[in-house]
């Protein structure tokens, strides 16, 4: 029998407070691996910012992965442009895409004429309710960032998510697209919040 020990953090709770630690986490695992690849979720862009600056000089890509425009307000987009244009001059790539887990499904669920739930929010809700709501963020930024084309589904990246704000599970992910949401992979859970 062969198999492979591995280190898990778990944080006392959930939450923004937990970001530092999570970027130190990611890049140490990316490394550690030999991936070159970290993908983290960013409402406002001060988590991407913390996630630079952790990574900076390492020699590993950095994917933001923003909500869609109109997530909270129509027609606005909540990332600040302002980070946005200092991130892209350091080479960050920022994808915003629909939310592979919720998109249109969620119109039809809100809808008082349809109601109801969907299959897919299923999914979503499985995730964070049972492991993290961190892990439903990674895999949806990856699912993002996959059918955006700014990764390849061949490779494992670094995936990060948070609740609500910053940064609280770290993982490793095998992509693919979201057409293809059954042959992603959630390989290894690096760090994530005990108590949810």
């Amino acid at each position: 029998m062969s198999f492979t020990e591995r280190k898990i953090s778990y944080f006392d709770k959930p939450g923004p407070a937990n970001t530092a630690d999570a970027a130190r986490f990611a890049a140490a695992r990316a490394k550690e691996l030999g991936l070159t690849t970290v993908i983290v979720a960013s409402t406002s862009g001060e988590t991407a910012e913390e996630f630079f600056r952790a990574m900076d000089g390492s020699g590993l890509e950095l994917i933001v992965v923003t909500h869609v425009v109109g997530f909270t307000k129509p027609g606005e987009w909540e990332f600040s442009r302002e980070r946005a244009d200092r991130l892209r001059k350091k080479g960050v790539k920022i994808v915003t895409g629909t939310h592979a887990l919720s998109g249109l499904e969620r119109a039809l669920s809100r809808s008082p004429k349809i109601g109801g739930g969907s299959r897919t929010e299923a999914i979503a809700e499985a995730l964070r309710r049972v492991v993290a709501t961190g892990l439903k963020v990674a895999v949806e930024c990856v699912l993002i960032a996959a059918d955006q084309g700014a990764i390849s589904v061949e490779k494992e990246i670094i995936a990060v998510g948070g609740t609500a704000t910053g940064a609280d599970t770290v993982c490793v992910i095998k992509p693919s697209h979201t057409a293809n949401f059954f042959d992603l992979q959630v390989r290894e859970i690096i760090a994530m919040p005990r108590n949810r």
